[in-house]
C-alpha cells in the first residue's frame, strides 16, 4: 500500500526541471511589470488618469484598435477558412505572405504603409479629395494597427477551422445544405473559440503598436506614442504612470472579453 502511494506522489526530476524553467519564464514576464507598478504611487496614478491628454490617447487607442480588428475580421475569417480547407496553386507562398507583417520591423512597415496612403499616392489623393485624411488621422492609425496585427487573427482562425472535422461539413453538404449554411452553422460555431482568440490577439497587438503608427500618424497621438514622447521629454518618472494606467485599462478589457466568452460549463469548473 505504501509503495503504491509513494509511486503516485513521486515527482520526476524532469518535471521539476521543467517547473523551474517555467518559474524563470514567469519571473521574466512578471518582474518588470511588478517593478513598474511598485515604483508608481497612487497619487501619480490618479493624476495621470484624470489628465485629458492621457484619457484622450487611451480612448483613441482603444477604439481605433477595436475598429481595425472588427473591420478586417469581416474578410479575414473567410480567408482563414479558405486557407484551412482548400488547396490552390502557391498556397504555401500565400501562407508565408500572411506572416510577413510579423517578420519585418514595424518602423519599416510604417514606411511601406505611408508609401501607399500618402497624399501623393493614388489612394491618399483620392481620400483627400473626399475629405478623408489617411495620414495623420484615425484611419491611418487603424491601417497601421491592422497591418501589423492581422496575421494573428488569420493564423488563429485558420487553425480553428482546420481542427473542425471535415466529415461534419461533408455530411451537411450531402444532406443538401449550402456551403454558406455549412460555414455559418457548422464551421464557425465549432471554431469560434479559436476565432475569438484571434480577434483578441489582433486587438491586443493593435493596442500596443508603436513603430508603424508613429510613422503614419504621430498625431492624433495614441498611448504607446504618448508614453514614448513623455519618456523622451521628461524621463522614466513621467512615462511610468501612463504605462501603468494603460496596462491596467488593457487588462480590464482583456479580462472582460475573456469572461464574456466563457461557456456556462466553464464557470462550473
Amino acid at each position: 500500500m505504501m509503495s503504491t502511494f509513494s509511486s503516485k506522489v513521486r515527482i520526476e526530476p524532469l518535471y521539476l526541471l521543467f517547473s523551474f524553467f517555467g518559474g524563470l519564464v514567469l519571473l521574466f514576464i512578471i518582474a518588470p511589470l511588478a517593478n513598474m507598478v511598485l515604483h508608481t504611487t497612487f497619487s501619480e496614478l490618479t493624476e495621470t488618469a484624470i489628465e485629458p491628454e492621457v484619457r484622450n490617447s487611451i480612448w483613441l487607442t482603444l477604439w481605433t484598435s477595436m475598429a481595425a480588428t472588427l473591420i478586417l475580421g469581416v474578410i479575414s475569417v473567410p480567408f482563414a477558412y479558405l486557407l484551412a480547407r482548400r488547396s490552390f496553386p502557391f498556397k504555401r507562398l500565400v501562407v508565408a505572405l500572411v506572416d510577413i507583417p510579423i517578420v519585418i520591423p514595424h518602423s519599416a512597415a510604417g514606411i511601406a504603409i505611408l508609401g501607399i496612403i500618402s497624399r501623393n499616392s493614388p489612394l491618399g489623393s483620392a481620400a483627400e479629395r473626399i475629405g478623408f485624411h489617411l495620414v495623420g488621422g484615425a484611419a491611418g492609425i487603424m491601417i497601421a494597427m491592422a497591418f501589423v496585427s492581422i496575421p494573428f487573427l488569420i493564423n488563429s482562425a485558420r487553425d480553428g477551422f482546420a481542427a473542425v472535422p471535415e466529415r461534419l461539413e461533408k455530411a451537411a453538404l450531402s444532406l443538401g445544405a449550402s456551403p454558406t449554411r455549412v460555414f455559418f452553422a457548422i464551421s464557425v460555431p465549432l471554431a469560434w473559440r479559436a476565432i475569438l482568440s484571434g480577434f483578441v490577439l489582433m486587438w491586443a497587438r493593435g493596442l500596443s503598436e508603436f513603430g508603424a503608427v508613429i510613422v503614419v500618424a504621430y498625431h492624433p497621438i495614441v498611448t504607446p506614442v504618448l508614453i514614448y514622447e513623455r519618456f523622451g521629454a521628461f524621463g522614466l518618472k513621467a512615462a511610468r504612470p501612463i504605462s501603468v494606467v494603460f496596462i491596467g485599462v488593457c487588462l480590464v478589457f482583456f479580462i472582460v472579453i475573456r469572461l464574456l466568452a466563457r461557456e456556462p460549463k466553464d464557470a462550473v469548473r
